[in-house]
């Protein structure tokens, strides 16, 4: 323990700030810091192999390079220094080595370097490019994804069509089935592929042939498909439903790695993701969801004998969903993430009698990993007022300290609160938990105004966590007191609450947000009722949008990328699923529940200045939502204004744009609140 502390002391003292004034966060603050991304421990337990992305803002880019650290802590060394992206690092099985996807060399190839270091190595030359990798636990092998055209006799055709379409004039697409576009990219016919080669270079093998996305391109988790621990199978994720657009029905199947008969191994009608071998090879355990065709349904824990070939629940007495999943060296527990109101904890599973086990309680942390002796874990954990940095504790979830300190330099400087919570009962006896974050240098004699924020999904979250979108300590920074009201549907407070949003869109959830309003000013004398101004994005900018219909207490209010119009949202979305399941069928069938939660309708009440945003490459939510949005506002002659962006999508991740869209927001909310 003695080691650890002076590990720790020496990697602070080293970031400790020249000067001792703090100040609040600004938009410079929050795109100067290194996000660190995925994280990988060694075999040996002893190194920390992990991704961090700088932005750059005069150049409007970004770069990712990996990282060493040793697994007690001290100085990080940077392994890669190259301008082009580096990430995705995978230790061989000895530990000797480390490979790495990296565009250096214009397509994303795997390379390699020696931990006893010299150069980089490429170790790759797919044409079509490598999207993700993963090393045979032998060491014989790497497996990989890329994108193709499925017609294409081989990876080097492939690319010759993509070619011959460049070079055409005639850009027409001819589309003949649904789910042609998803999330910001066109799909343009082409499939993803499990391909297999020798980890020393070589030709590759279509593992997974045929006209099906393997693993799937949508309701998957962080991989989807992985190498058994003697080398001779590949599990992955894949949906084999005619109208993918409609079905949520990913299933696990298996592959010898050498190629061969594809056999399916779940047949559960709903979603099965993230498939992970037992270090015995005994047993391979997934996620479920139980429900076809809903896609915020609760994750299961499933473990599948490969000998008997029977599936046995291990969370069926558990209220919450599972994430991540991580086995024990000895195969007699399981870990997994799992959101538990404001965090993201971590949990584990007996083998033997399905005993759960809470081990980390507080913060969101997910990347889980187990050290070879079973006796600590790593994982990734972040604060509203902490950055991801990667954390250490005993198997217990004791004596947990901090291993990283990529941004401690920044932090220094920076004054930023903690989160508080309140508890509130809504309109029908439930209980809804709410978030607030007091501005810096907050001075409890005086009143600030307000700003409430409404998250997305709708089956998502406000956690204590620091997001780089949505970022709370941001919105505070000008000296607001920022509410977050996690309304049924909110993800956490276990699955009946979860469903309570389906087919009441602007009800329940309307009602959970003003009441714990009301809730909060009458709680926090502080805040000043009068001035407050309400921002969200996707469902949360459907439910500004709904809003603006139904009341004018707010002082403004800003919409990023929210649903309008329920029936041309229907027609021009991608996961078709998603408003099937939440208005129970199509307009056609059921054209009463899509009027009757469309905030157009209610466009003669406008009269509240709104901010519209949205961006063209939003295919999740089209960009004309946002446009009748703001012609609707306009036609009733409410103050509003329309930020546009044509090259971004559902999300604005450009350094520039990102810049713009916090300094309209900003300076929108701090025109109108002072009116």
């Amino acid at each position: 323990m003695k080691r650890v502390l002076i590990f720790m002391l020496a990697s602070y003292c080293l970031t400790l700030p020249i000067f001792s004034q703090r100040r609040a966060i600004n938009i410079e603050d929050l795109w100067a810091m290194g996000r660190i991304g995925e994280f990988v421990l060694s075999p040996d337990g002893q190194w920390i192999a992990y991704t961090v992305t700088y932005f750059d803002m005069d150049k409007n880019s970004q770069n990712s390079d990996i990282f060493l650290v040793n697994s007690v802590g001290g100085l990080a060394r940077q392994l890669t220094t190259h301008h082009a992206y580096d990430g995705k690092p995978c230790w061989s099985p000895d530990g000797s080595l480390l490979a790495f996807i990296s565009t250096r060399e214009g397509t994303s190839q795997i390379f390699e370097i020696s931990m006893e270091g010299g150069e980089a190595q490429k170790m790759s030359d797919i044409p079509t490019g490598i999207d993700d990798f993963i090393w045979s636990p032998d060491g014989k092998y790497f497996a990989f994804t890329t994108r193709i055209n499925p017609d294409a006799s081989s990876l080097n055709s492939s690319v010759e069509i993509d070619k011959q379409l460049e070079r055409t004039e005639n850009k027409a697409r001819i589309i003949d089935h649904l789910f042609y576009r998803h999330w910001n990219r066109w799909l343009d016919n082409k499939r993803r592929h499990i391909f297999v080669m020798p980890s020393t270079g070589g030709s590759a093998w279509d593992v997974t042939p045929g006209d099906f996305n393997t693993p799937t391109v949508s309701l998957g988790s962080q991989r989807d498909f992985t190498i058994s621990p003697d080398s001779k199978e590949i599990a992955f994720v894949r949906n084999i439903d005619a109208n993918i657009a409609l079905s949520t029905n990913n299933d696990i199947f298996v592959v010898p790695t050498t190629g061969g008969t594809i056999r399916r191994i779940t047949q559960n009608p709903a979603n099965d993701n993230q498939p992970v071998y037992s270090p015995d090879g005994m047993y391979i355990a997934y996620r479920a969801m139980i429900r076809p065709g809903y896609e915020a349904d609760q994750y299961d824990l499933m473990l599948y004998d490969r000998n008997t070939k029977e599936i046995r629940n291990l969370t069926s007495e558990f209220d919450l969903s599972v994430g991540e999943i991580v086995w024990a060296p000895s195969c007699e527990k399981i870990y997994f993430s799992s959101p538990d109101q404001k965090c993201i904890v971590i949990v584990s599973v007996e083998i033997k009698n399905s005993r759960i086990k809470l081990v980390i309680l507080d913060g969101c942390n997910t990347n889980i990993c187990v050290t070879p002796d079973e006796e600590s874990l790593f994982y990734k954990r972040s604060y509203i007022d902490v950055p991801h940095e990667i954390y250490s504790c005993d198997i217990e979830g004791n004596r947990c300290f901090q291993v990283t300190f990529m941004n401690q330099p920044v932090l220094d400087q920076l004054e930023m609160n903690s989160i508080d919570d309140f508890w509130f009962p809504s309109f029908d006896g439930q209980i809804v938990q709410g978030l607030l974050l007091k501005p810096p240098f907050f001075d409890p004699a005086k009143t600030y105004p307000a700003i409430l924020l409404i998250h997305g999904g709708p089956q998502g979250a406000w956690r204590d966590e620091f997001h780089y979108r949505w970022n709370a300590q941001l919105f505070a920074s000008s000296g607001y007191i920022v509410i977050m009201i996690n309304f049924r549907g909110s993800r956490g407070y276990g699955q009946d609450f979860c469903d309570m949003v389906r087919k009441n869109w602007g009800g329940g959830p309307y009602r959970d947000i003003m009441i714990g309003l009301d809730y909060a000013i009458e709680s926090y004398p502080y805040i000043q009722s009068t001035k407050i101004a309400a921002a969200g994005g996707s469902y949360g900018g459907f439910m500004v949008n709904w809003i603006a219909g139904h009341t004018d207490r707010f002082k403004c209010l800003v919409s990023h990328a929210g649903i309008t119009d329920m029936v041309s949202f229907y027609g021009a979305t991608e996961e078709l699923w998603f408003p099937e399941w939440e208005f129970e069928g199509t307009p056609y069938t059921n054209m009463d529940q899509y009027e009757k939660w469309s905030p157009i309708i209610h466009a003669k009440n406008f009269r509240t200045p709104t901010l519209v945003i949205h961006g063209e490459q939003d295919f999740r939510v089209p960009v004309d939502q946002g446009l009748q949005m703001f012609t609707a506002l306009k036609r009733q002659d409410v103050p509003s204004r329309l930020l546009y962006f044509p090259d971004e999508g559902h999300f604005i991740q450009k350094p520039q744009n990102a810049r713009m869209w916090w300094k309209t927001v900003l300076e929108w909310i701090d025109y109108w609140i002072q009116q």
